[in-house]
């Protein structure tokens, strides 16, 4: 048994070393040191043996997983702020040890979560909880088998196909305060040319607030590496109506084209919304609005290359045309193909 010491600062310091593996950490007291080293001695030889399933709980292996792995993704705050979170929900078995962790423990917590949250969500959770245990079982060696691979997931939730309408735009932009003849004075006035560039272009929020000046070309922007959503960067073009509405935004701020963070705004689109008596839709639905504008002028593939689509069947989620203006994009093509009547 590894023997405590009392450090100058009056605390107490432990190492153990079990198989060439060496521990130590520092406590306030002599007997949580003398705790902690059993303990972790324990920890160490059911390791070793292949057990550690025996000692080490979903917990542990959030934790671990929110300190090695996470780190290495963009998303690293939201997603350990994701993991610390597990723990405050109904049923989840975060406590329970690996090596008694079954499918029907994920399947009540799954269940108790869809009572409260939406399928996307749950589905999400399920996800990286799945990745967690996948990565405890392959390179931690900490369990056999994946518990969650026999649990039933929920179906995926339908695609949302909301198209902001015209007369939406126009209201939203009035509550702003925005006019294309107007110099920019206010935030609000920034959230509305943001508002405008993206029916234009189908930018996310993150890209447009993470759009510099830097970045804007003669008639593209260049979003790069590790700034949009996929991880990869692009070249959105630009039609000279979205290039004037860029340009509006000169002088506003030296670095950044619209000067404002995406919680920002986030949280003035849903204020004037709001103020508007408007619901049903989000700032994210304008990218489905340029894209169902787009789709009718372009081919498949310049689309996919314009929104940084991997697959063409993305185009399918965002392109949303009604039935309506489907039957005008036929009379006009069937128009343009009818042939011409011969002169006598």
């Amino acid at each position: 048994m590894a023997t405590p010491k009392q450090t100058g600062a009056g605390t107490w310091r432990v190492q153990i070393e079990v198989r060439g593996v060496r521990d130590a950490g520092t406590f306030p007291t002599k007997r949580d040191a003398a705790d902690w080293a059993a303990r972790r001695k324990a920890e160490l030889l059911a390791v070793e043996s292949g057990r550690a399933g025996e000692v080490k709980t979903l917990g542990d292996a959030l934790e671990r997983y929110g300190r090695e792995v996470s780190p290495g993704k963009r998303g690293e705050l939201k997603e350990v702020m994701r993991l610390q979170a597990f723990v405050k929900q109904p049923l989840f078995p975060w406590r329970r040890l690996l090596s008694e962790l079954a499918p029907e423990h994920l399947a009540a917590w799954r269940d108790a979560r869809l009572k409260v949250n939406a399928r996307g969500a749950v589905l999400r959770d399920m996800t990286l909880v799945s990745h967690v245990l996948e990565v405890a079982r392959r390179e931690w060696r900490w369990i056999a088998a994946n518990p969650m691979k026999d649990v039933r997931r929920p179906a995926e939730p339908d695609h949302r196909e909301r198209v902001i309408a015209q007369w939406e735009v126009r209201r939203m932009l009035r509550a702003m305060g925005w006019s294309a003849r107007q110099p920019v004075r206010s935030v609000s006035h920034a959230v509305g040319w943001c508002f405008v560039v993206a029916l234009q272009t189908g930018m996310r929020a993150g890209e447009l607030c993470g759009l510099r000046w830097a970045d804007v070309q003669a008639d593209y922007v260049v979003l790069h590496a590790g700034k949009t959503k996929t991880g990869k960067g692009r070249e959105v073009p630009l039609t000279a109506s979205a290039r004037r509405a860029i340009e509006s935004m000169r002088g506003f701020d030296e670095e950044l084209v619209f000067g404002i963070t995406a919680p920002t705004l986030d949280a003035l689109f849903r204020k004037y919304r709001a103020r508007c008596g408007l619901s049903g839709f989000t700032f994210h639905d304008s990218r489905h609005t340029a894209a169902t504008r787009l789709a009718p002028l372009v081919d498949v593939l310049t689309l996919c290359k314009i929104f940084g689509w991997t697959t063409a069947t993305r185009a399918l989620v965002y392109y949303n045309p009604t039935g309506s203006q489907l039957a005008r994009q036929l009379t006009a093509a069937a128009a343009g193909a009818a042939p011409t009547p011969r002169s006598r």
